[in-house]
This record gives structure tokens, C-alpha cells and sequence, in this order.
């Protein structure tokens, strides 16, 4: 059932890649709440996805990008304001990638040159998002801006890796250019902490099958879908959330509150 939540909203959504991807859950949310919006993914992503089946089915154009050259960026909000007519209210940074954990390097033995590769992709690639955005002038008053992050970024994960540290720079960026971002032009901005979720880069990770389960144990509500979580991003891009900021939003059916559940005292009792 749709609400109309962003009739007359325009926006970028990054990282739609097919359609197990939650960028991709989000821009069909987005479409039948009523938003107008650009399509984006680095080029090498986009011959790897469906992003063009996307588009067709959200009448949307697609304009590549690389998220960490400010070139490729400056070129996305500009030509983004001109094909929606207008200033964006709403931006999805939905990227994440690690060479490390891609060619399975252990913790103990990274690639530094890909560590690096890892921050500037999965991290920093948001700060440059949003400082060109401030540099075109590209946003409206009380538009929002969200990053999916994982709780990675606060406890330790093993197979997560150098991933790890990208979240936790996410979101440090996040309330440092939150901050800023309100007091130039009242955008807010902020993570979402989402479950583990079945896409295509997740089912990636090394026995991420095994955690998925254990999470699902650990969340009194069952781990978060795509969907939900396409749901909770568009409320934030909506009027309804504006004066949230600055936050690290968990969307994880109560994983990051619960030390214990019956279902994992079931499974461990010998």
C-alpha cells in the first residue's frame, strides 16, 4: 500500500546492482511512494548487474558513476538536478566493497594497498558524496541522506574484515557532515545498521550462511528483510523523519539489544 510519502521528491539512489540488493528494493519503494529519481553504480558494476532492467521499471535514468572520483560525482549531481528539474531531496549511499575480503586474505596478512582501496570505496566514497553535493548546491532544504552501514562498525565480526573499519569511518562521516549539513541547509543525515541480509555482495562473505542463521536467533523479531529495509529508508527520506540527524539507526529486529534468546539457549543446551 502506498502513502505518497515522497510525491514531488527528487533524489540519487547509488549501488543498485540486481535484485537481491537493497538499493534496488529502494528504488521500487521510492517509485510507488511517488519520488523521481537517477539511478548511479561504478561502470564495472553496472556490466556485472540488471541496473538497466531497474530502470525501465522505474522509468529512471541511469547515470554511471565511480563514488570515489569527484569528477564522476560532480558530473552525477549536476546532470541529476537537470534531469529531474530541480534541487534533489533525498540521497541513497548503498556502496560497499573490500578486495580483501573479496581474494580472502586474512585479517592478519591484509593488503594494504587494498585496505585503503576498501576505506576510500566503502567509507570515504560517503564524505565525497555529500561534499559534492554541498559544492553544487545540489540539495534542498530538509532533504536527507542515508548510508547502509552494519554493526561491524562497534563489535567484531571476523569474516567482516577491513569492512569493519569502513563502517565505523562511515559513520563517523556521518555525524560530522550531519552536523554540517543541518546548520548549512537543515539536511539530515544518517546510517542505517541493517541484519544481515541475503544480496549479492553479503552471500559473499565466508560462512556468512551460518551467521545469517545466528542472527536470526539472536533477533526477537527475525532478521531484517531488503524489503523492510527499503521500507524504513523511505521513511527517512520522507517529512517524517526531519528532525532526525546525526544517528546510527538500527534495523536489525533487535539483534544489537539482546544478550541472549531462548532459541540460542535451545540450540547451545547439551
Amino acid at each position: 500500500m502506498a502513502y505518497n510519502l515522497l510525491k514531488g521528491k527528487r533524489g540519487i539512489i547509488f549501488g543498485a546492482l540486481d535484485e537481491n540488493s537493497i538499493a534496488w528494493k529502494t528504488a521500487l519503494k521510492v517509485k510507488e511512494e511517488g519520488g523521481l529519481f537517477t539511478l548511479t553504480n561504478a561502470p564495472i558494476a553496472m556490466r556485472m548487474g540488471k541496473i538497466k532492467e531497474l530502470a525501465a521499471a522505474c522509468q529512471a535514468e541511469i547515470i554511471p558513476a565511480d563514488a570515489t572520483s569527484e569528477e564522476d560525482l560532480q558530473t552525477l549531481f549536476t546532470r541529476s538536478v537537470e534531469i529531474l528539474g530541480g534541487k534533489l531531496d533525498f540521497v541513497l549511499h548503498s556502496i560497499g566493497m573490500s578486495p580483501n575480503v573479496r581474494k580472502d586474505k586474512p585479517y592478519g596478512d591484509l593488503n594494504y594497498e587494498w585496505f585503503l582501496k576498501t576505506l576510500d570505496i566503502s567509507g570515504i566514497s560517503f564524505h565525497k558524496v555529500m561534499q559534492t553535493a554541498e559544492k553544487t548546491d545540489a540539495m534542498n532544504e530538509w532533504g536527507s541522506v542515508v548510508a547502509l552501514t552494519y554493526i561491524a562498525a562497534q563489535r567484531t565480526f571476523p569474516d567482516y574484515s577491513d569492512m569493519a573499519q569502513a563502517k565505523a569511518v562511515l559513520e563517523s562521516i556521518a555525524r560530522s557532515y550531519g552536523y554540517r549539513f543541518a546548520k548549512l541547509k537543515k539536511v539530515r543525515v544518517n546510517t542505517i545498521s541493517q541484519s544481515p541480509t541475503m544480496t549479492t555482495a553479503g552471500s559473499g562473505i565466508s560462512g556468512f550462511d551460518v551467521f545469517f542463521d545466528y542472527a536470526k536467533m539472536m533477533s526477537p523479531l527475525g532478521n531484517a528483510s531488503a524489503e523492510d529495509c527499503a521500507n524504513y529508508i523511505v521513511l527517512m527520506f520522507s517529512d517524517l523523519s526531519r528532525m532526525v540527524t546525526m544517528q546510527n539507526l538500527m534495523h536489525d529486529g533487535g539483534f544489537s539489544s539482546t544478550g541472549i534468546t531462548e532459541d540460542l539457549i535451545k540450540r547451545l543446551t547439551k
